[in-house]
């Protein structure tokens, strides 16, 4: 028996080493760290536990019988996230370029599959050339798959893919069926063609990190949720993200003593709105003042800036913020912030994570490129969103509520639970300029002076219409706040709603606008 140890240990050792110090070398250099250094930053120290780690493939043909590596380039297993059980997969590159073979994709599948039944979260750690083409199908049905799994696990456990290195063509789609995408600059990529077949297509010539780049999905595509520098940030963040998430859909997210107090005054709030409605501000500088200690984690922050999704905790406890963004093309909602936003609120909801909305929109985003982009339909999902979520759903009116974005900002009248407003509110079908225009243009018109005649009628429509308290008055909001108050009149509110229960009309599954 001691002989036999004694191999396994060998065995072990070979494993844990890796394929060569060239092939770490070649790793190295392009600044990215080997399979078990990220595995070993994720996860708490000593905890990883491995499935399958003499896994070796059993294909033939093309020298693949005289190259059969144990691991067959990804690693598995499970291990805790601040004590907390995490499932993990990650490519080695260092094995067959981190491709996929028939092998690879069956421990990647047994990995999900113990996630799911386990009801525990799963983090892919990508760095994979894609199928391995010398296995032909088998590889490509080991992607399905994956995708399957994919869905199978969607609102159920989280689900979080770290792009660490390249990930082309039909692998990319198993990250976009995740929760959430980290990617760390210059080393990691993403697209579905790469460049050199988008030369030979369109002509087009690009770079890798033009096309697929981290900054390029964080900004632009929005693929992307999170981009970082460096391996290190992106994975401690990544610890920092699973701690504000549950295991799985029938638990909630993990509570923290809290010492920042629940019935804390928030004074700045008084003077940071402009009351004038034309006036922009920072709206984070809102969310940092309620929030715990002023910490929050903004979700697609450079994308679609003129919203803010963000997770937070209020005395403890973690919730969703959605937000108007006046300092972006004036908070309106067009076609990005719509589905921004609606993805958020559906994570939220499936992860049973109250939902707090702080409006200032001046309404939806005009314009031939809006209209013929589908705003119709991609605003519709926002609005589906809301009124599909049964969690505790609290908005907060502080400025502008304007037109059909005040009614999809999960308005009363959609089911928010909690309907407060701060005193500067101003709530209408539009703005007072636009609307005076419209019912008095004959009055406007007929006067010897239009414009004093026109002013006049705008001063009266806010009068009647647009005070205050007019939305109060008719129970669309439940109560007009101090702005100093609002931390601790969401915290008792929250409290109220911890043990909501709604249920749904009986049916297989909705059929949302796309």
């Amino acid at each position: 028996m001691r002989s036999h140890v004694e191999e396994l240990a060998g065995i072990r050792a070979g494993v844990l080493a890796g394929p060569g110090e060239k092939a770490t070398a070649a790793q190295r250099a392009k600044g990215k760290l080997t399979v078990r250094e990220r595995i070993a930053l994720l996860l708490d120290e000593g905890s990883f536990q491995e499935v399958e780690q003499l896994r070796r493939h059993r294909a033939t043909g093309f020298g693949l019988e005289a190259k059969k590596p144990y691991t067959d380039g990804v690693v598995t297993g499970w291990g805790t996230v601040e004590g907390r059980t995490v499932f993990v997969y990650a490519h080695d590159f260092r094995i067959f370029g981190g491709a996929l073979g028939e092998a690879h994709a069956a421990k990647i599948h047994k990995i999900m599959d113990m996630a799911i039944a386990a009801g525990a979260p799963l983090v892919s750690l990508n760095d994979g050339a894609g199928a391995r083409i010398q296995e032909g199908v088998t590889a490509l049905a080991g992607y399905g798959g994956i995708f399957r799994r994919n869905t199978a696990a969607s609102g159920v456990i989280p689900q979080i893919s770290v792009m660490l290195g390249p990930c082309a063509g039909g692998a990319a789609y198993s990250p976009a069926l995740t929760d959430f995408v980290f990617m760390v600059r210059e080393t990691s990529q993403m697209f579905i063609t790469g460049p050199d077949v988008v030369k030979a297509v369109t002509g087009e010539e690009i770079s890798q990190n033009g096309l697929g780049g981290a900054d390029v999905h964080a900004e632009t595509s929005g693929v992307c949720h999170f981009a970082y520098d460096d391996e290190e940030t992106c994975l401690e963040e990544v610890r920092y993200l699973l701690s504000l998430l549950p295991r799985n859909n029938r638990e909630t997210p993990p509570p923290v003593p809290c010492d920042d107090p629940a019935d804390r005054r928030c004074d700045a709030l008084t003077d940071l709105v402009p009351e004038d409605g034309n006036r922009p501000y920072d709206m984070t500088r809102v969310v940092e003042e309620i929030v715990d200690d002023g910490e929050y984690l903004e979700v697609h922050q450079r994308w679609a800036r003129n919203i803010i999704c963000a997770l937070a905790r209020l005395d403890g406890q973690v919730v969703g913020i959605v937000a108007n963004q006046p300092q972006s093309l004036a908070g309106v909602l067009d076609i990005e912030a719509s589905e921004k936003a609606a993805r958020f609120v559906q994570m939220c909801d499936a992860f049973s994570i109250p939902i707090v909305t702080l409006l200032d929109v001046p309404g939806f985003l005009p314009g031939v490129g809006q209209e013929h982009g589908g705003i119709i339909r991609h605003g519709a999902k926002l609005l589906y969103a809301y009124c599909d979520a049964t969690v505790p759903r609290i908005s907060l009116i502080l400025r502008k509520a304007y037109g059909g974005a005040y009614i999809v900002m999960d308005s009363q009248s959609i089911g928010a639970d909690l309907t407060y407003a701060w005193p500067t509110n101003e709530i209408a079908v539009m703005g007072a300029e636009g609307a005076a225009n419209v019912i008095f243009r004959r009055q406007i018109a007929d006067a010897e002076d239009p414009e004093a005649m026109r002013q006049k009628m705008v001063k009266e429509y806010k009068a009647e219409l647009m005070h205050p308290y007019y939305a109060a008055e008719r129970g669309l909001v439940d109560d007009v706040i101090d702005p100093a108050d609002t931390r601790s009149v969401l915290i008792g509110a929250l409290a109220m709603l911890r043990t909501k229960h709604a249920e749904r009309p009986a049916r297989k599954h909705g059929n949302p606008p796309q």
